[in-house]
């Protein structure tokens, strides 16, 4: 399992939004959320990201079919390798949970929340 950690940690740390990428039937999915949400519950252990769920349907089809999921984030703060901004990826295995300590987690700071998105990390690699 990989870390959120060093440049990608701060980013994470940062960032406005984050793009969450899965694939289904009809191919790839995005949707996105608010780095500040993400922030709101946290990152345990650098490893696990926890996304309060409102709808993420589709999301939640595509992942019981094929649990790999990849996060996009970026944000001009972070100083880059060619300049001001810097990008990372994350994938992992992810899953919607309804139920159990993440989704309370997230039902507790979001009310509009009906669980969590937790992703398991797997790669974390910065991004031009």
């Amino acid at each position: 399992m990989a870390k959120i950690e060093g440049k990608c940690k701060e980013v994470m740390d940062k960032t406005e939004w984050v793009a969450i990428v899965t694939s289904g039937d009809n191919g790839l999915h995005v949707v996105a959320t608010w780095g500040d949400y993400i922030r709101a519950i946290g990152i345990k252990g650098g490893e696990v990201v926890i996304i309060p769920a409102g709808h993420y349907n589709i999301t939640e089809e595509n992942l019981k079919k094929n649990n790999r999921v990849e996060l996009l984030i970026a944000s001009k703060q972070v100083q880059g390798n060619y300049g001001p901004g810097q990008g990372c990826c994350i994938s992992g295995k992810g899953e919607l949970q309804t139920s159990g300590k993440f989704a309370e987690m997230a039902k507790e700071k979001f009310p509009w929340a009906r669980g969590a998105l937790v992703i398991k990390v797997k790669e974390v690699s910065t991004q031009l």
